[in-house]
């Protein structure tokens, strides 16, 4: 069975256990198997933040190693980019060879996005944000080192394994 890392900032959410239940219901739904971070629990023997933080750490890399592919939610977090663990939890994956997907609830380049949504980071010259710094052009919805190696579809989880799916259906 194919096994799936559940990648991104659904772990913050109040009801992130019972979120990562529902994701990886819905991998099941597919015949996947869903890996979400908080199937690694922590050991009560580890009390030091510090040590939690490198245990988990730890942990989610080598959940990461044991999948077969990473799915991640690259919706805006905490401001106008993706959740930055979920970042590095992608491109930790595409370091070791991974397959990748990924989800948004928007479509659109990034500009485009970033004009519907963030429209105060935008600068008064076309193609800067407000700090003048360039705004990638490329008519990919997120950063290319994102959206290069990563499937990314408009939607949720649900697409995301459609699209999965589809890919893994021999060509006929």
């Amino acid at each position: 069975m194919l096994k799936i890392y559940l990648a991104g900032p659904d772990v913050f959410r109040p009801d992130a256990a019972a979120y990562g239940e529902r994701l990886k219901a819905l991998c099941a739904e597919y015949g996947f198997e869903g890996l979400f971070p908080l199937d690694n629990r922590l050991p009560e023997a580890i009390a030091e933040p510090h040590q939690q933080a490198i245990w988990l750490y730890r942990a989610n890399l080598r959940m990461l190693a044991e999948a077969d592919v990473v799915l991640a939610n690259l919706a805006s977090f905490r401001g106008s980019e993706p959740d930055s663990g979920t970042c590095f939890e992608v491109g930790y994956a595409a370091a070791l060879g991974k397959p990748l997907y990924g989800y948004l609830p928007d479509a659109g380049s990034y500009v485009e996005r970033m004009r519907r949504k963030y429209p105060e980071w935008l600068g008064e010259q076309p193609g800067r944000d407000r700090d003048g710094n360039v705004l990638e052009a490329f008519g990919l919805p997120l950063n290319l080192m994102l959206a290069v190696p990563t499937q990314i579809v408009s939607g949720g989880p649900r697409e995301a394994l459609e699209l999965l799916r589809q890919d893994l259906q021999p060509a006929e």
